[in-house]
């Protein structure tokens, strides 16, 4: 895609149980800077130091990331704070003020969905979202439970599903391969 306008963006979900959502957007983030176009990621519910940063540090200018909130809410087994909801409204006026603007050929908001299901954000707002993408821009949404309506408004939905995976066995993450 280029930004000139001449092609169109598409709005993609990686969602589903297994393993690669977060990570096959980041590769559509590295695909997009190595032929020159700009990436903004907006990651909600995700402050851990995850190994990638270091990787997007790298790819600055073309690839920007900002986080917003946390998802410590979900691990105590408590409501969402007001923090927690003003962090996703946050991350939501962001993304959506970075692709109003069409100063990136992609834009992706990882674990949006995970927002809608934890009450942070609502169906309605990602469905607008989406109906306010400009048309050159490539809009991407990631997370478990991503909604049917959310779903519907996309041009390509991959589920990944988990089939089996080491941590059944009792593997912890590891540095570099799960975080």
């Amino acid at each position: 895609m280029n930004m000139n306008g001449k092609e169109k963006g598409f709005v993609q979900i990686y969602t589903g149980n297994g393993k690669g959502k977060t990570t096959a957007a980041f590769g559509l983030a590295l695909r997009a800077a190595g032929a020159g176009m700009k990436t903004l990621i907006v990651q909600l519910m995700k402050d851990y130091p995850y190994s990638e940063l270091e990787s997007l540090r790298r790819l600055q200018p073309l690839i920007e990331l900002e986080r917003f909130g946390n998802d410590g809410f979900v691990l105590r087994k408590h409501p969402p704070r007001k923090e927690d909801l003003d962090a996703a409204r946050q991350a939501l006026a962001r993304g959506r003020q970075a692709m109003l603007s069409r100063r990136y050929a992609l834009v992706i908001f990882d674990e949006i969905c995970v927002a809608i299901y934890f009450g942070l954000l609502s169906v309605q707002d990602v469905l607008t979202l989406i109906d306010e993408k400009p048309a050159p821009v490539e809009l991407v949404l990631t997370g478990r439970y991503c909604p049917e309506e959310v779903i519907a408004g996309a041009d390509l939905v991959t589920e990944m599903r988990e089939v089996k995976h080491y941590y059944q066995q009792g593997v912890l993450a590891r540095k570099g391969f799960d975080c």
